[in-house]
């Protein structure tokens, strides 16, 4: 959804969305109500965001769905302020800043841009999640697998010499 930032009246806009966007191979539905305000050249966008995003665990590779709740609170300056300076320091305060050129402003970007910043680094289908046994593969979550006992690196072999030493 685009708005036309001439067209932003003085009261500002109360928006209602409800999308789905493709994110990370999986499309996600995304519900958002956002106050845009236009104060001189700036635009401010303020509301929440909330996506029923597809993950994939990152120690068993299951695929499982998570809800988002994303606070927004943004500020839009127009591009032709960043002509003036060739090179600059981002500083912590201009974190939530973003910019548009010409007369409109693309909500659907602005919605992806904060999805994808708030994604779990390292995302887990549950904080319990055993992984997968890295010889076999098999799902540790289901039960043990049936490998023989795993062989120690024998670079480790003199750690477990002092350990049977403290014993």
């Amino acid at each position: 959804m685009k708005i036309f930032i001439s067209e932003i009246p003085d009261e500002g806009l109360e928006l209602e969305l409800q999308e789905s966007l493709k994110l990370n191979d999986f499309f996600s539905p995304v519900k958002a109500q956002l106050k845009v305000k236009k104060v001189s050249t700036e635009v401010l966008i303020k509301g929440d965001i909330e996506s029923d995003i597809g993950l994939q665990c990152s120690r068993c590779l299951k695929n499982f769905g998570n809800i988002l709740n994303i606070p927004v609170d943004v500020i839009y300056h127009p591009v032709q302020e960043l002509s003036d300076e060739d090179k600059h320091e981002l500083k912590s305060e201009e974190l939530d800043m973003g910019f548009y050129s010409g007369n409109e402003l693309d909500l659907l970007d602005l919605l992806r841009e904060q999805i994808m910043l708030n994604l779990p680094m390292k995302p887990l289908c549950n904080d319990l999640c055993k992984g997968i046994c890295l010889s076999c593969g098999a799902d540790l979550n289901e039960g043990p697998c049936s490998c023989s006992e795993r062989e120690m690196d024998p670079r480790l072999q003199v750690l477990k010499k002092l350990r049977n030493e403290d014993s």
